[in-house]
């Protein structure tokens, strides 16, 4: 089975997930996921996702906000060839 994010909706939950789980790589063994990603850049992402005000290198708080956003806002997977 496959699973698919569709729409608007589903752009933007992938977003968040991508973003939450480069600022986790990043948080946990210094590494980032590619050039563009810095922590001020992945902050700023996250920050422009939920609307939360972060604080620089505020990776956990981040990441705790993306979680909620992603609980709160985000799409429901569509099962494809189910």
């Amino acid at each position: 089975m496959t699973i698919a994010f569709t729409g608007k909706a589903g752009v933007s939950t992938f977003r968040a997930i991508a973003i939450k789980g480069a600022i986790k790589l990043y948080r946990d063994h210094g590494i980032k996921a590619s050039r563009n990603y810095t922590p001020k850049n992945m902050i700023a992402a996250a920050s422009e996702i939920t609307g939360k005000v972060l604080k620089p290198r505020d990776y956990t708080g981040a990441i705790a906000a993306l979680e909620a956003w992603i609980a709160e806002n985000g799409a429901q997977h569509d099962p494809v060839n189910a």
